[in-house]
């Protein structure tokens, strides 16, 4: 599978617009070439260059099998218009929350890792990472990753 963004190359900066400080808005993803027995899809942004450990920014699953997309800003609502189920992020939120590392922390990344699954994964929304990681042990067909970075000075 390969996972990209028509906003950032791999390695390369995230839009302001997908930051906190600009339209918070979740950057549009697509993937290819995912295995045959794909039931659905599962995704997870986190930046583990955060002060604190590793901060989770998103966490969504549910996404249909047939799906190769998510559009700019599918993460801006609790109920995706795209489909699929957000979780809770480590903003205590049920969306995209955008980079904000703290100013003058130096270069940030933000690792978007893509889950093709066996299996729609039973959880309820606003589940944690952990729980999604729990759910979906055994369950991987395939993944991808796209790694952008930010940086406030």
């Amino acid at each position: 599978m390969r996972l990209e963004s028509p906003a950032f190359r791999d390695g390369a900066p995230i839009p302001a617009a997908h930051s906190r400080d600009g339209g918070d808005t979740s950057p549009p993803l697509s993937w290819s070439d995912p295995p045959a027995a794909t039931r659905s899809f599962a995704l997870v942004c986190d930046d583990p260059d955060a002060p604190r450990g590793t901060w989770v920014h998103w966490v969504l699953w549910g996404i249909p099998a047939g799906a190769r997309s998510l559009p700019a800003g599918s993460g801006g609502t609790e109920t995706p218009s795209s489909g699929g189920v957000h979780g809770t992020n480590d903003f205590r939120e049920r969306r995209w929350g955008g980079p904000a590392p703290p100013r003058g922390h130096g270069t940030h990344h933000y690792r978007f890792r893509l889950y093709a699954l066996d299996a729609e994964p039973k959880l309820a929304a606003g589940a944690s990472r952990a729980e999604l990681d729990r759910a979906i042990e055994g369950h991987v067909l395939g993944e991808a990753a796209l790694v952008g970075t930010f940086r406030r000075d």
